[in-house]
C-alpha cells in the first residue's frame, strides 16, 4: 500500500512529491514524460532562484530532489483508477500490475492546441515556434514575432510581450478579439503606436526555414518574416482518468478543486495545468504551489490531522 500516488511527472507532480516524501509518506510518481510542457521550455527566466535556467535542467534538479528523498518514478500508462469500499484506491497500468494507494494527486497538465503544420515540431525546441508567450516572449527582446490567437491567454501574451519585442504580427482567425475587455484596452495601446499589427480573417498556412523558424505564409497570401511564432490557440486538460474516476470538472473542462486542492472524491486531489485554479494563469511556479498545497492535504487526509 503505498501513501501517495501522483499522477503526472510535471513540475506540479514533482512538487507533490517533494512535500509527500518531506511528510514521510510512501510516495510513487507516474508518468510518461518526465517534466511536462516545462521540459519543452528553452529558457525559463521567471523561476525564483534561477535568473535563467533551461527548463528541462530545472526538471532534472527537481527530479534528483525527489529521488534522493526515496521516491520511485514509474513511466508506465494508467489504463483505469478504481475506488475500493475501504476508501483507497486501485491504479491499473497497461502492464497490468495493480497498485494501491491511500491518496492520488492528480497532476496531469495540459495539451497545448498546436497548428498541426509540418515542421512545427521540429521548431518547438528552441527553434522559434513557442507556446506560451508569458513564459518565452521576453526572449524575443527587439525582434519580431507573431502571435496565432483572438483570446484572453494571446492578448494578454501580447501585452507582456509588447514590452520586448519590437514588432508583434497578431494573427487572428477571425474578425475580432474575444478577451476579457480590461486586456484589450491594455492591446489597443500597442495597437495605435503600431507595435501590435492585427492580421484578422488569416491562418498559418505554412513554417518557413530550414535549421529554425524564419518566416510563416499565411492564407491570405502574404508572407511575413519573424524570429519567433507564439501558438496562443488554448489547451486541451487532460482529464479522460479524473472523469472516470467520478471527479467533478468546471464549466471549462478542468478539475474543479477548492483552495487545498480537494476534489468531489476525498482522498483525490489535483493541481497544475488540469485545473483552473489560478484561472488562465498558468506558470510553473503556481503549478509547484499547487503540488505542495496538494501533497499537504494528502498528508492531513491520512493522518487525520
Amino acid at each position: 500500500m503505498t501513501d501517495v500516488v501522483v499522477i503526472g511527472s510535471g513540475v506540479t507532480g514533482l512538487s507533490a512529491a517533494l512535500y509527500a516524501a518531506r511528510y514521510e509518506l510512501s510516495v510513487l510518481i507516474i508518468g510518461d514524460m518526465l517534466g511536462g510542457a516545462t521540459s519543452t521550455a528553452w529558457t525559463v527566466e521567471n523561476y525564483p532562484g534561477f535568473e535563467a535556467i533551461d527548463g528541462y535542467d530545472l526538471v532534472v534538479k527537481m527530479k534528483e530532489q525527489v529521488e534522493k528523498l526515496g521516491v520511485a518514478l514509474s513511466t508506465d500508462k494508467i489504463v483505469e483508477i478504481n475506488k475500493n469500499p475501504n476508501d483507497t484506491f486501485t491504479i491499473i497500468t497497461e502492464t497490468s500490475e495493480e497498485i494501491e494507494s491511500k491518496t492520488i494527486i492528480l497532476a496531469v497538465g495540459a495539451a497545448r492546441k498546436k497548428l498541426g503544420l509540418p515542421k512545427e515540431d521540429q521548431f518547438s525546441m528552441g527553434k522559434g515556434v513557442n507556446y506560451c508567450t508569458t513564459c518565452d516572449g521576453p526572449l524575443y527582446k527587439g525582434k519580431k514575432i507573431a502571435v496565432v490567437g483572438g483570446g484572453d491567454s494571446a492578448v494578454k501574451g501580447m501585452n507582456l510581450a509588447a514590452q520586448y519585442a519590437d514588432k508583434i504580427y497578431s494573427i487572428v482567425r477571425g474578425d475580432a478579439y474575444k478577451p476579457e475587455p480590461i486586456n484589450l484596452v491594455r492591446l489597443q495601446k500597442f495597437i495605435d503606436n503600431e507595435r501590435v499589427e492585427p492580421i484578422f480573417n488569416a491562418t498559418v498556412l505554412e513554417l518557413l526555414g530550414e535549421e529554425r523558424l524564419t518566416g510563416i505564409k499565411l492564407s491570405n497570401g502574404r508572407e511575413i518574416e519573424i524570429d519567433g511564432l507564439f501558438v496562443e490557440i488554448g489547451a486541451i486538460p487532460e482529464v479522460v482518468l479524473a472523469q472516470k474516476l467520478g471527479v467533478e470538472l468546471d464549466q471549462y473542462g478542468y478539475i474543479q478543486v477548492n483552495n487545498m486542492m480537494e476534489t468531489n472524491i476525498a482522498g483525490v486531489y489535483s493541481g497544475g495545468d488540469a485545473t483552473n485554479f489560478f484561472g488562465h494563469f498558468k506558470q510553473i511556479v503556481t503549478g509547484c504551489a499547487m503540488g505542495s498545497v496538494a501533497a499537504t492535504s494528502a498528508f492531513k487526509h491520512i493522518t487525520k490531522a
